[in-house]
């Protein structure tokens, strides 16, 4: 069986997990999220302790409880502290700001470029060179991140351009003659 899907979650205080035959919902003060229940998967609610076992011997089974039981911890997690990802903007003149659920960016372009957040999303910066992604949902969070830095990524030789905050970028060096 698979190790991640042997340990059962915690639900800490304030988080609401209701487990149907076809979904499993979690609430907490950030929010609620849903998700379908695979069926390979078997979800039991132990006293606090969300326990998920594979339906039956096969390898799928075994490896699709040790994903259901990783993405509803994410779940978990989300609802309860959520998840944040911090972006910087390196390039003379490059700039964010947040105005509502819109970030407006000025990075290098002949035209200021702007994008919306989902629902569930919310957006700071608390420096013009910083930008603030939160929200409850892991992958919604990752993925508008991603598209945020794909405006403009990291070029190779200066390094200008939208990075993530923990990212390292490596520098070529420049054409000799």
């Amino acid at each position: 069986m698979s190790r991640v899907g042997k340990m059962p979650i915690t639900v800490p205080q304030g988080v609401d997990v209701s487990i149907t035959a076809e979904k499993i919902s979690v609430k907490g003060s950030l929010g609620t999220l849903v998700r379908q229940v695979n069926g390979l998967v078997a979800v039991k609610n132990e006293g606090g302790k969300l326990m998920f076992t594979p339906a039956n011997d096969s390898v799928e089974a075994d490896a699709m409880s040790g994903t259901m039981r990783a993405l509803v911890a994410n779940m978990v997690n989300g609802v309860s502290k959520g998840f944040e990802k911090k972006l910087t903007l390196v390039g003379v003149g490059f700039r964010a700001q947040a105005a509502g659920s819109k970030l407006n960016l000025q990075i290098g372009f002949s035209h200021p470029v702007g994008k919306d957040m989902p629902a569930g999303i919310t957006v700071t910066c608390p420096t013009q060179t910083e930008i603030l992604i939160k929200g409850s949902d892991r992958q919604v969070v990752g993925q508008i991140a991603a598209e945020v830095r794909a405006i403009r990524p990291p070029e190779p030789y200066k390094g200008k351009g939208i990075r993530y905050a923990d990212e390292k970028v490596a520098l070529k060096e420049t054409k000799k003659k």
